[in-house]
């Protein structure tokens, strides 16, 4: 799949045309505060995929974790059975993927702020990883799909049609997450203080031993520092377009 001169992208390997025998799956990788999951959510909605948010997965736990009262020390002990007591379920339902808890469908509990200060330790469990690891998997036998997350064209979907990489420089990552959480611009000190805490984010991902975040082999980067929203969602349309659904 050749790359037109759009800036900010570039090839990493040579795509070559196959006879797909399955629907297709997309994956969108990229550190905190990169955009993958608004950008998927809009190729996914122009493709007339599924879209899978990894993070919400991830944050569905934590919330069952918090809200059944399990200690923060237990955590890094905890096995399979005990995480699907949890009760947290996967339904694909239409082009729609949701995630309920004890039969109730999460929706704005998963973006609380007592989430959002746990899900990276979480995240980071292997037990957790594994486990999840065969949940997103059953939603990728559906196809059809667009997948963001950090590992989901290493690990998850490591032979997906299409992998894109997201990247953005620190600073505007940071003030894109400020602005997602307070719906202003920031003040220039809290961008600073947001982008040391995504700095350590970074590190933390990147070198943690289980499923470390990395570019994956083949994918396409996109560098979306200062570029619209609309042009980096048309610049990867114009690398799946021809994915159509099967």
């Amino acid at each position: 799949m050749p790359r037109g001169p759009d800036r900010g992208a570039y090839d990493c390997g040579q795509y070559v045309t196959v006879p797909r025998t399955r629907p297709p799956v997309i994956t969108l990788d990229g550190p905190a505060g990169s955009g993958k999951t608004s950008t998927a959510q809009a190729v996914a909605r122009r493709l007339g995929f599924r879209h899978l948010d990894s993070g919400a997965l991830y944050r569905a736990l934590t919330f069952a974790l918090l809200k059944e009262g399990v200690p923060e020390q237990e955590w890094a002990t905890l096995k399979a059975q005990q995480l699907t007591e949890l009760n947290v379920e996967v339904e694909v339902e239409g082009d729609v993927v949701n995630i309920y808890h004890d039969g109730v469908l999460l929706t704005s509990d998963l973006r609380s702020t007592e989430v959002t200060a746990s899900v990276s330790a979480v995240a980071g469990l292997p037990a957790v990883r594994d486990w999840l690891l065969d949940v997103q998997r059953s939603v990728g036998a559906h196809g059809n799909l667009v997948a963001d997350g950090r590992d989901m064209g290493t690990v998850v979907f490591p032979d997906a049609d299409v992998k894109i990489f997201l990247v953005a420089s620190l600073e505007e990552r940071a003030r894109r997450r400020l602005l997602q959480d307070h719906g202003r611009e920031p003040a220039e000190a809290e961008v600073q203080e947001e982008a040391r805490r995504i700095e350590q984010r970074d590190n933390t991902d990147s070198s943690r031993s289980h499923s470390p975040l990395r570019r994956p082999e083949h994918a396409l980067e996109v560098d979306t520092t200062g570029l619209p929203f609309d042009d980096q969602v048309s610049l990867i349309m114009r690398q799946v377009q021809d994915l159509t659904p099967l």
